[in-house]
């Protein structure tokens, strides 16, 4: 059984500036409140007894992973495969607005391209590409939980949009 959880709450305030510009914003830490969702997060019973940690490679999922195995004591992997969506799927840098944009038109179109057109976006089906393999690496663990971004959880499982700190069930089938 995996059980995703949502990162915390993030703190965008250097948000393009210095070295957050670009890519950059992915090394955003969690706020103070950020944290104290993943704390309260780590109390849920489902979560006890875990055999594992699997992390997005983003900052704020891995924030949230260490908390989380902190109070689970579970150890940490880290999957690339587990980023969130991209708003261009050749790992090209958009702009703030291009991004936004896409973002609404991902979301419009529930994930899936318009009448068949090529978008450069990610669509929901390629989030699942990516992540039902890297979750195929460890089926042999009872319990997994995963630090992991909204999008992507929305994608693989179909549950609605989660809140920060939310915990989605999920069984992998083959």
């Amino acid at each position: 059984m995996f059980y995703f959880v949502r990162h915390g709450q993030t703190d965008y305030s250097e948000r393009n500036a210095k070295i957050y510009q670009g890519f950059g914003v992915n090394l955003a830490p969690l706020t103070e409140e950020g944290v104290r969702q993943i704390e309260e997060t780590a109390r849920d019973p489902r979560l006890k007894g875990a055999d594992l940690i699997l992390s997005s490679p983003y900052t704020r999922a891995l924030q949230t992973a260490a908390i989380l195995s902190k109070a689970l004591m579970a150890p940490i992997a880290v999957e690339t495969g587990l980023h969130e969506w991209l708003a261009n799927k050749h790992y090209v840098y958009e702009d703030e607005e291009t991004a936004e944009n896409a973002c609404r038109e991902y979301e419009t179109h529930r994930g899936q391209y318009p009448d068949g057109a090529e978008k450069a976006w990610e669509s929901a089906e390629m989030i699942r590409a990516r992540v039902l393999p890297v979750l195929q690496k460890y089926a042999h663990c009872e319990k997994v939980v995963v630090a992991c971004h909204g999008m992507m959880m929305q994608a693989v499982t179909g549950c609605p949009h989660p809140e920060n700190g939310g915990i989605v069930e999920f069984t992998l089938s083959f």
